[in-house]
């Protein structure tokens, strides 16, 4: 960096500082509260969620793994362009990449064809998205909402944070969901935001993640969520927050067509996926989706959780609490699969006296190498020596060893990042969804998922668990007590490491400044 731009960026940010007792947010907005249609079964995703649905057992849902990043987003594709009534759908981050401007354009499309579409995004990663999210907003059929928004909507997110640090209490609680519902009917949820890297479209880095497709009574459930979000007093019309659109409808429509022109201009129908199902597009159309039934329910945190000072009402039934709660009953295996995993003082204790009943612990997580969040992995990794002296089989997934099994996704060039958000409790009770394994999913943000006990459904997981012993490091401990790491190779022969792989000086001593100040609940 240039000593002349390095003055400028301090100036700027030394100004915004001193302003951030100026910025507020405007006065609320009464909004009328609407719901998710319920006289929905006449439309085509109906009769298809119906369609294979076990007669004796209407209390059962459906449910469809969704491991790859391309058949989850011709699935997302699928329930919009197949939708008749209404699309609801609530992202943490929703990028406006060749990605996003796709699932954007097919959202105003549904929207023009006589769809209700209510989309509802978190307000922290929408710097550079306001114009056209309000011009989305001023079509038909078409509103957009925000949660928990930032006082200041002008500028890149550092100057907005700069701006609201007065309030930075407030604004550091977000809406982490990740939900598509349609119709009413067919319903996904898990891990992926929308955005590039998320479905195998980023050249650098690309996200390995799990969703789930889910028809039967557990919809209605997460479309109960998505309005109780919708209509709370914690999200706000992005008109009232942005100036509005100039020009009349025709220029408006014309503006946005210009925005949305960046959008993927096609996408290659996938193949088979790796489960050996067809695509969820390809189902639809021919009335019947392959889904295994069984008993679920839903997960989420209620949008209230962010209003409540003490942390420990921000814990009490949340989906963090819940899942721990299944997990303290297992009776012979839990695997936890998270990208951020930093069990605290608390989650530690589970975990060790998890062991101590004879149930073995599985600990997938990001190596260093591929973690995009380096001071929370460093966060994780002052309690890995505690967890092997305890007993707990850690994995780690690394960059450049995930594109080695085809199950995990197809990388080209770019390395992998684990963003999947799992729990399996006994082989059979799944847990799938948006929560990290960390204070901040605990006691911060608000999540979302379902637990599904389903025998099935977990031996269909279980058999993508071989793609861990190539794609990540298994830690153990040498003869000292000291760290190393086991690369597992295709040929069946083993690497032992003794060097973190990834680590740098600088890094370690930038990130270890960081937790010295940092609060682990923060991270």
């Amino acid at each position: 960096m240039k000593l002349g731009s390095a003055w400028i960026r301090l100036c700027v940010f030394a100004v915004a500082v001193a302003l951030a007792g100026c910025a507020s947010l405007p006065p609320p907005v009464a909004q009328t509260p609407t719901h998710a249609p319920t006289d929905v079964a006449n439309t085509r995703l109906a009769r298809v969620a119906r369609a294979g649905a076990p007669a004796t057992s209407p209390a059962l849902s459906g449910f469809r793994l969704l491991p790859e990043g391309a058949t989850a987003f011709d699935a997302r594709l699928a329930l919009v362009r197949n939708a008749e009534r209404s699309i609801d759908a609530q992202y943490y981050i929703l990028s406006n990449d060749s990605t996003g401007l796709l699932f954007l354009r097919e959202l105003n499309d549904a929207a023009h064809r006589g769809v209700r579409v209510r989309l509802l995004v978190d307000d922290l990663y929408t710097s550079g998205k306001d114009e056209l999210l309000a011009l989305l907003a001023a079509q038909p059929n078409f509103e957009v909402r925000v949660f928990n928004p930032l006082p200041v909507h002008f500028g890149p997110l550092a100057l907005r944070i700069a701006l609201s640090l007065h309030d930075l209490r407030r604004i550091d609680r977000r809406m982490h969901n990740k939900l598509l519902v349609a119709d009413n009917s067919l319903a996904m949820t898990g891990g992926r935001n929308i955005a590039d890297e998320y479905f195998m479209h980023s050249d650098t880095a690309n996200f390995i993640d799990m969703d789930v497709l889910a028809s039967g009574p557990v919809v209605r459930e997460l479309s109960d969520s998505f309005d109780d979000y919708w209509n709370s007093p914690q999200v706000w019309p992005i008109g009232s927050l942005v100036p509005r659109p100039v020009g009349d409808a025709a220029q408006r429509a014309e503006r946005l067509a210009m925005l949305l022109h960046g959008a993927l201009s096609s996408l290659a129908e996938p193949s088979v996926d790796v489960l050996g199902n067809t695509p969820v597009g390809q189902q639809i159309a021919a009335g019947r989706l392959a889904q295994t039934w069984a008993d679920a329910r839903v997960l989420a945190d209620i949008p209230e959780k962010i209003t409540y000072d003490n942390p420990e009402a921000r814990f009490e039934d949340s989906v963090t609490q819940r899942t721990v709660a299944i997990m303290l009953g297992a009776q012979s295996e839990v695997t936890m699969i998270s990208p951020y995993f930093i069990p605290g003082d608390n989650g530690m204790k589970v975990l060790e006296d998890s062991v101590r009943r004879g149930v073995r612990v599985d600990v997938l997580t990001n190596a260093l190498d591929a973690t995009d969040e380096s001071l929370v992995y460093a966060g994780y990794a002052r309690y890995r020596l505690a967890m092997l002296k305890a007993g707990i089989h850690i994995y780690e997934l690394g960059g450049t060893l995930a594109r080695r099994d085809r199950q995990l996704g197809d990388f080209r060039s770019s390395s992998g990042r684990l963003h999947a958000k799992i729990a399996v409790v006994d082989h059979r009770r799944l847990f799938v969804g948006s929560m990290n394994l960390d204070g901040r999913s605990a006691r911060l943000n608000t999540e979302i998922g379902l637990v599904i006990d389903s025998p099935d459904l977990t031996a269909q997981f279980y058999t993508l668990m071989p793609a861990r012993e190539l794609g990540a490091y298994e830690l153990r401990l040498d003869a000292a007590g000291a760290l190393e790491w086991v690369e597992h190779d295709v040929d069946g022969s083993d690497k032992v490491i003794r060097d973190e792989p990834g680590a740098s000086l600088f890094q370690r001593v930038t990130d270890w400044l960081l937790l010295k100040v940092v609060p682990e609940g923060a991270l």
